[in-house]
């Protein structure tokens, strides 16, 4: 079985209080999709209009995230295949490949509004239309896939969301009348109207995306060192939750520090795009602001690229039974028709209607796959066949249940409301 050189990690056993290090790393991986321009935009939109009141939102939707993320992990180490994987092994081919068809279509879908972000950012910070920037973006991807290894791109990733951090970290900073009290208020307390409802829906739809719970199910791949040995298994099923815990928590704290700065500078005026805000800082904190805060949504369109692409390489080479490897043609021409469809379909939209109605439309077609992608995992991880003993016990099972059947309902009224 091919499976990508993925195993240069120390393993140093002076210091065994930080052996859970080697473990960190693919949950960073997913959490760039929780950080991507998607995130952004309602999370902008969240905080100019409701202020801090929405806060709430990111708590609830990372919990929710967390749950799903580790679940899939557990499948990837448990049966050392991914999702996409599993999923040609245990279900009929003709629904696997229904299955697994969508989940490309939603990784193209997702590399759209990841891609938009980076020709967003390229035209704040030079001026380049947006076909231009998308083109180069996603040449960049492409690139940056196709001549690294995973470790390399992992720790490149590591980086780019320690930038986005910190470049965030300076915005707030910067920022003189905070109010953090209303802010912790905010993000434990549920606030609900009529006119947040859609704001609300939004903010969740786009953090749980289907194409993260594939590619979680393969990066854990990265520390499978002995799957025949049981006591290396439990090892790493301990360690892979503080990843994902970590990761998520890391996520959550970069998006509520987008609702945060949105309610300082902006609230109560309303923002519906990157550009719009972007604009609004230079007369509020000045030109150093906006060109940080450009930065970070820059490498936040970029991470989110890379890893979108590895995604669709991910499923696409599972529809024929094999791992993620860059190397491998099945792989390679799953990653570019990821990237290259989306650049496609945002040359062909932005002729017709703007950047942000272009993020709506990925969006919405997200919310119609994500319950398949649930589901599916749900089916594979509370199976026997599949996990053996670690099959889901009845309650997470009923709890997994709940999630799938709650983020169902919330991106049914979303596909309503955006048509409406």
């Amino acid at each position: 079985m091919k499976r990508i050189k993925m195993r240069r990690f120390l393993q140093d056993k002076k210091y065994p209080a930080l052996d859970f290090l080697k473990y960190v790393g693919p949950g960073l991986i997913v959490a760039v999709g929780f950080i991507d321009p998607g995130n952004w935009a309602a999370n902008l939109a969240a905080g100019s209009q409701f202020g801090y009141k929405l806060l709430w939102v990111i708590t609830l939707s990372t919990i929710m995230l967390a749950f799903l993320q580790h679940n899939v992990a557990h499948l990837g180490i448990v049966t050392g295949k991914c999702l996409s994987e599993n999923a040609t092994q245990y279900l009929r081919p003709w629904l696997s490949r229904t299955v697994l068809g969508t989940g490309v279509l939603a990784s193209i879908s997702t590399a759209v509004a990841e891609i938009l972000g980076g020709a967003i950012a390229l035209q704040m910070l030079f001026k380049l239309p947006i076909v231009v920037g998308a083109i180069l973006t996603a040449g960049l991807v492409i690139w940056f896939l196709f001549s690294n290894s995973y470790p390399k791109i992992e720790k490149v990733i590591i980086g780019f969301v320690s930038l986005i951090g910190i470049a965030l970290l300076l915005e707030i900073f910067i920022i003189p009348h905070i109010n953090w009290g209303q802010a912790a208020k905010g993000m434990v307390i549920p606030f609900v109207d009529a006119k947040s409802m859609p704001i609300i829906m939004s903010a969740l739809g786009v953090v749980v995306m289907p194409h993260n719970l594939f590619l979680h199910s393969e990066v854990i791949q990265s520390r499978q060192w002995n799957l025949k040995d049981e006591a290396v298994m439990e090892r790493q099923l301990r360690f892979e939750f503080f990843d994902t815990i970590f990761s998520m928590f890391l996520g959550w704290g970069i998006n509520s520090a987008i609702i945060i700065i949105a309610a300082a500078l902006f609230f109560p005026r309303i923002v519906t795009e990157i550009n719009q805000a972007q604009e609004m800082l230079v007369p509020l904190l000045g030109p150093v602001a906006a060109i940080i805060f450009a930065i970070a949504f820059l490498f936040a369109g970029v991470a989110s690229s890379v890893t979108a692409g590895m995604a669709g390489g991910s499923i696409f080479a599972g529809i024929f039974a094999e791992p993620y490897d860059a190397q491998d043609p099945h792989s390679k021409l799953g990653v570019l028709i990821t990237i290259i469809g989306a650049t496609i379909a945002i040359c062909a939209l932005s002729f017709v209607t703007s950047p942000f109605n272009i993020l709506i439309y990925s969006q919405v077609f997200l919310s119609i796959q994500l319950p398949i992608t649930i589901f599916l995992q749900i089916y594979l991880t509370s199976s026997k066949r599949v996990m053996g003993k670690y099959k889901n016990v009845w309650f997470t099972k009923w709890l997994l249940l709940a999630t799938g059947v709650f983020v169902t309902l919330l991106n049914i009224v979303l596909i309503v409301e955006t048509f409406k």
